[in-house]
């Protein structure tokens, strides 16, 4: 969801800026004396957006009013959604673990989250363990940010986490696979005195 979310982000993002980008500029060339296509409403320095004709021209009509709220009423519906789409947390909160009766038992995601994260700070040369589980609560994935030390040995601490942290965490929660992606980090130190 969060991939969708980050490309409806990304599409209306640029369309605004796009519209803005083209607007503003033909208003800046219009006002500035340069030319501007014939089609461009305002040609002139003194032109106006709306002349009184354009802001009154449909005001009388029964179709305008209701067509002006509609539409403004879509708007605020699409920027309400968008916001609460912002708002919205992409961090699980409870994973479906199958206990063998049909039914199955929900595990809070923090706390999935954190038995994790310990046993990833446990592993030599890992500074420091950060992991955030997203997905859907039967089919769970997991982000894992691991700070290294500066002695750590990157492929062998992501080894030790796909085979004893990870492991462990799918086991314990009866998943059938645990993706994950994780990224590595060094801790910034600074440099050693040799004698």
């Amino acid at each position: 969801m969060s991939g969708v979310r980050r490309t409806v982000n990304r599409v209306l993002l640029g369309l605004a800026g796009l519209v803005l980008v083209c607007v503003g500029g033909g208003v800046l060339a219009a006002a500035t004396g340069l030319s501007v296509p014939s089609w461009w409403p305002w040609s002139g320095k003194n032109d106006v957006l709306l002349s009184e004709a354009d802001r009154t021209r449909w005001r009388s009509d029964g179709w305008w009013w209701p067509t002006v709220i509609a539409v403004l009423a879509v708007l605020l519906l699409l920027a309400l959604w968008w916001l609460l789409a912002q708002l919205r947390r992409a961090r699980l909160s409870e994973v479906l673990v199958d206990s063998g009766d049909g039914e199955g038992a929900l595990l809070r995601g923090r706390a999935l989250e954190g038995a994790l994260a310990a046993e990833a700070d446990g592993l030599d040369g890992v500074a420091r363990a950060q992991v955030l589980l997203t997905g859907k609560r039967s089919a769970p994935r997991a982000r894992i940010r691991l700070l290294m030390e500066p002695h750590a040995a990157p492929d062998e601490a992501l080894g030790r986490l796909t085979d004893e942290a990870l492991a462990h965490a799918r086991d314990s929660a009866g998943l059938d696979r645990l993706p994950a992606e994780v990224r590595l980090r060094a801790v910034k130190h600074r440099a050693e005195r040799v004698t």
